[in-house]
């Protein structure tokens, strides 16, 4: 066998490449891996680059504004003092613009002040807030103890640093205020609230709105462990209106021992009889699976991040769940559920706050239970699995 000449094939393949190339109008030395020269790359047009690409860099027109509790004499007493009763108003603004951010840190010997002070806003000049939620339970601290926790749109920072990145729009006018319901002063309440102004809102934006609720304790039912209806489910939200659900925060407390998160969740949506969205359990709405395996954790879209003495009487759980990724909407109206255990079977404690976008009106709220009544208890329910006496937690 001749030796093999290389320079022979190179040869030859430059010419195979070079009445090819002729053919499909591009040179051989692209073929061949050489570059191509600038000019013959086509132009990348503007519609072809993705907006993410931009989003950062892109110029804005609006003007930022922060209501704060910094000190006005230019000293360091950045807080503000709430005795029992009061009402601080945090912003009080006329105008287009958004609340973007939403900052609060509370130095208070009330050992229940989370549960105590209440949230509220109002946008445009409604008589009814669209927001009302003890803070803690805003935050997701609906047991009225801190722990430190990161998701998307809430995240409690080191130390007892809530915050909120929930988008707030008004067109002409947002007000936001905390209320005292406790029986001690708060001795300082730092706070600040970010915003930006605009000339106008486009069309299209629903308001924001947060809607406390609890049952405490649930009222467990004897069934054949089947459910269809949701009759007797926990509710997170009942909206009228045109809009989208966000997301919820759950608090649970046991009274009774196992695991308290059989419930599936169940979403009606526009008068519809039967659930429009059917879930698999509690985890599982909650993006987690096999109870937890009994462990916290925090991601941007769902979290356990507070789990202590999991499936005993006593147990502490707080959850939350982002829809960010696609707000469940609804034309008329919404009803979002979840079931107390197996078709409604348990009778723990449940603290929840709902998040959501919608057209004004909005509908009434439930009447806020009384400061006492919010305070998380364990409570004697009945049965050999809940021989417990009802006790501050």
């Amino acid at each position: 066998m001749r030796p093999v000449d290389a320079n022979l094939n190179l040869r030859s393949r430059r010419k195979l490449l070079g009445t090819l190339a002729s053919a499909a109008g591009v040179s051989a030395a692209s073929l061949l891996g050489g570059a191509q020269p600038a000019a013959a790359l086509p132009a990348m047009r503007e519609m072809d680059a993705p907006e993410e690409l931009f989003a950062l860099a892109r110029l804005r027109s609006y003007k930022n504004r922060r209501s704060s509790s910094w000190d006005r004499t230019g000293g360091n007493a950045d807080w503000v003092v709430v005795e029992p009763g009061q009402t601080a108003t945090l912003l009080d603004v006329t105008g287009a613009g958004v609340v973007t951010h939403l900052w609060f840190t509370i130095d208070s010997p009330d050992r229940m002040h989370l549960k105590n002070l209440v949230l509220r806003a109002w946008w445009d000049g409604e008589s009814s807030p669209s927001v009302e939620a003890p803070i803690g339970d805003f935050f997701g601290l609906g047991l009225g103890e801190y722990f430190v926790y990161q998701s998307a749109l809430l995240a409690v920072a080191p130390i007892r640093a809530l915050n909120s990145y929930f988008q707030m729009p008004f067109a002409g006018a947002a007000r936001i205020t905390v209320t005292n319901d406790g029986p001690e002063r708060v001795n300082s309440l730092y706070f600040a609230i970010d915003s930006v102004a605009l000339p106008s809102l486009p069309e299209g934006l629903g308001r924001f709105h947060a809607q406390y609720r609890q049952s405490a304790p649930c009222k467990g039912v004897l069934s054949d462990g089947k459910n269809l209806s949701g009759r007797n489910n926990y509710v997170f939200l009942e909206a009228e209106g045109r809009g989208h659900f966000i997301g919820v925060t759950q608090s649970v407390l046991q009274n009774q021992n196992g695991w308290f998160g059989e419930g599936d969740d169940m979403i009606f949506i526009d008068g519809d009889e039967l659930p429009t969205i059917n879930g698999t359990g509690t985890e599982d709405y909650f993006n987690g699976a096999w109870d937890f395996g009994g462990q916290p954790f925090s991601f941007l879209h769902n979290g356990a991040p507070y789990i202590v003495d999991p499936e005993r009487i006593g147990g502490r759980y707080c959850l939350y769940r982002w829809h960010s990724e696609s707000p469940i909407a609804f034309e008329k109206s919404i009803k979002v559920t979840i079931e107390h255990g197996t078709a409604d079977d348990r009778s723990d404690d449940f603290y929840s706050t709902a998040y959501w976008y919608q057209t004004e009106p909005h509908a009434a709220f439930p009447a806020l239970p009384a400061p006492a009544e919010r305070v998380p208890k364990v409570y004697a329910v009945g049965g050999e699995s809940a021989a417990a006496t009802p006790q501050d937690a």
